[in-house]
């Protein structure tokens, strides 16, 4: 077996089958996502997603599935599977799979009887396209393929019901159809490389069920548009190809279209090029100027905390600085526009929050640790300036820069850090005042700062921001440190927050450390013992008030358990570039060992990237999005680290 193949063992076992989902993605937001025996288990799911401007931000299914009939003396073997009411799938098309690969592009392999039929999905990476190849591998009478498209039309986060507002209509395309269900949606266009029946035959498949939406205590149920079928002849080794898309395309085009696209996947036949793929499956380029990060599929959008946290992983962890380069130049001018009058991005959510130029002078930290100081400083230096300076004079409405050298945030009323769950609109934890997190960064950016002013050089400027820093050092212990060896998680006027939490660990795993080496260590023992798994850092100790680590049940139940114990892997890649600054080479055996248990969830949940977080307790399942920018980021970086010590 390869890195990334399954048997039919596990294929026709849906209980475990239907667990493990693929995911395609193009630059410009849209995606084809299911599981590895196309049963679509999520709303989320589908073979064309893709945005639709004129009707909103969101993205929209236009084709659910397209489900594939063998007909050989006119028996015919539905290759299709849904699920409906009590667990009941129709068709039972898993029975047929016998492999399933995704090590290039996605391939499954059918047997019906006498004949072997593959398929294989690419998405195409600038243009809203699905293309799919079948090829007949064997059969030894002749064989008829058809083809059923679903149709939804309709936003991912709605389900669509049979209704008479939908239009039913139809025109004829060369070697395929062309349809539209409502007003604001582009075609979809339905095309093959050869000339094809189509047997129009307009029907509604009522009550088909996403069981991951019901988990969630979501609206589960949706009824799905069938216009007809199409109908043409397969020989013994000929490959017919297949294009659902918005936009028309020359059926000539399609096989050269589908080989070009094929060729430039990155295989992946290691964990290393599995991470690469995720991470260059979070770009997004909706012009030719601009260049984003979504946080995360299915659900999220760009958000500026995660963009920058997950920059350097996606980009330069895979000796990309070029792509990190374009990434900043669309972020930095939009960072510029809320420090100079306060205007919020069309596109970067959350870029007021107040760790966000925080992260964006770490982001730039490890360009130059990548490239050069010198680099760096040519490129961004003005930039980091503009931030100590931004941070400094307290212009941002919700960072206050204290006498003591702490800044300090309020966030009673509405969440201000990576721990954002909320309930009726307020936190479910209202980190507010000295937020442990916020300080490591401040110290940290004020410290490169410094490397930047000396290379100018600038002594008058560095030794000004140096002083600062060294007040910041001395609050930071006074204010964090206490005599059970961890920090304070946030400390708000008289208020301390006594939970164990994970943010600690930034004072440990950034450059520079208001700690000392032996008060580090420490910290890092109590992580390693209260908070470490082999999925993550969880985000509240077992032995602390509140811990919930499943998160499971309704949305409200969820909420609760976010940031109650669930472990994030983005916080072990803290970790563990934290455990590689204390212990050096002395510690490269542990982190490839803690890095077996991430390595493993590429075989589960999305195939080849890292969910968005895991249970605290065991057996540590995966949960929320099924591809997480920061957690994939993260251990990219810890790769990269490894690396560098080899």
């Amino acid at each position: 077996m390869g890195y990334l193949k399954f048997d039919k063992t596990l294929l026709i076992n849906l209980e475990e089958s239907l667990k493990r989902e693929i995911l395609r993605t193009n630059r410009g937001g849209a995606y084809h996502s299911t599981t590895i025996v196309d049963c679509n288990t999520r709303k989320y799911h589908g073979l064309l997603i893709c945005p639709v401007p004129a009707l909103d931000a969101d993205n929209h299914v236009l084709l659910s599935s397209l489900d594939e009939t063998v007909i050989q003396h006119g028996a015919e073997f539905n290759l299709g599977v849904h699920q409906y009411t009590h667990n009941h799938f129709n068709p039972n098309g898993h029975k047929y799979v016998r492999q399933f690969e995704f090590e290039g592009i996605p391939k499954t392999i059918y047997r019906v009887g006498g004949v072997i039929l593959s398929k294989e999905k690419v998405f195409t990476a600038f243009e809203n396209r699905i293309l799919i190849k079948y090829t007949l591998l064997d059969a030894h009478s002749p064989t008829t393929l058809r083809l059923k498209p679903f149709l939804a039309f309709r936003n991912v986060n709605q389900l669509t019901y049979a209704n008479s507002g939908a239009n039913l209509n139809y025109s004829e395309i060369e070697n395929g159809i062309q349809t539209c269900m409502y007003p604001g949606y582009p075609d979809l266009h339905l095309q093959f490389s050869k000339p094809v029946q189509f047997i129009y035959n307009p029907d509604w498949y009522k009550g088909i069920e996403y069981p991951k939406e019901q988990e969630r205590g979501f609206p589960y149920k949706e009824d799905l548009y069938v216009p007809g079928y199409f109908e043409m002849e397969i020989k013994k080794g000929e490959s017919i190809y297949f294009s659902g898309g918005d936009t028309l395309i020359t059926p000539d085009l399609i096989a050269g279209k589908y080989n070009e696209e094929s060729q430039t996947r990155t295989p992946r036949t290691s964990f290393y090029n599995c991470l690469k793929n995720s991470a260059q499956q979070f770009y997004l380029r909706p012009t030719e100027h601009d260049a984003y990060l979504l946080a995360g599929y299915p659900w999220f959008k760009v958000r500026a905390r995660d963009l920058f946290i997950s920059m350097p992983g996606c980009s330069l962890a895979i000796d990309d600085p070029v792509r990190f380069e374009k990434l900043m130049d669309t972020a930095s001018p939009a960072l510029r526009r809320f420090m100079q009058a306060g205007e919020g991005d069309q596109v970067i959510q959350e870029m007021d929050m107040p760790d966000v130029p925080l992260w964006a002078i770490w982001a730039m930290q490890q360009y130059a640790k990548a490239t050069s100081v010198e680099q760096c400083n040519q490129r961004y230096g003005k930039l980091v300036q503009e931030i100590i300076h931004y941070i400094e004079t307290n212009q941002h409405p919700n960072l206050v820069l204290d006498a003591n050298g702490l800044v300090r945030s309020s966030g009673k009323d509405q969440p201000v850090t990576w721990m954002n769950s909320t309930s009726e609109g307020r936190p479910i934890v209202p980190r507010s005042g000295y937020i442990v997190e916020f300080n490591a960064l401040w110290y940290n950016a004020l410290k490169f700062a410094v490397e930047l002013a000396l290379i100018q050089p600038d002594e008058t400027q560095a030794e000004a921001l140096d002083a600062i820093a060294t007040t910041a050092a001395n609050s930071f212990v006074e204010t964090f440190v206490n005599g059970y060896g961890y920090l304070y998680d946030y400390v708000d006027g008289t208020y301390i927050d006594w939970s164990v939490r994970p943010n600690m660990l930034f004072s440990v795993s950034l450059d520079y450390s208001p700690l000392s080496r032996t008060q580090r260590r420490t910290v890092l023992n109590i992580i390693t013992k209260e908070l470490l798994t082999p999925k993550g850092i969880r985000s509240l100790s077992p032995k602390s008030e509140g811990y919930r680590p499943y998160y499971t049940g309704t949305q409200h139940e969820r909420d609760w358990a976010y940031h109650q114990g669930t472990a994030w892997p983005w916080l072990l890649g803290a970790y563990l570039e934290a455990y590689l600054k204390l212990y050096q080479y002395s510690g490269v055996s542990f982190v490839e060992r803690m890095l077996i248990g991430v390595e493993e969830e590429m075989n589960t949940h999305c195939i080849s990237s890292i969910s968005e977080l895991y249970d605290g307790n065991p057996p540590f399942q995966s949960r929320g999005a099924i591809s997480f920018a920061m957690n994939v980021a993260a251990i990219l970086r810890v790769l990269k680290l490894l690396e560098n010590y080899e």
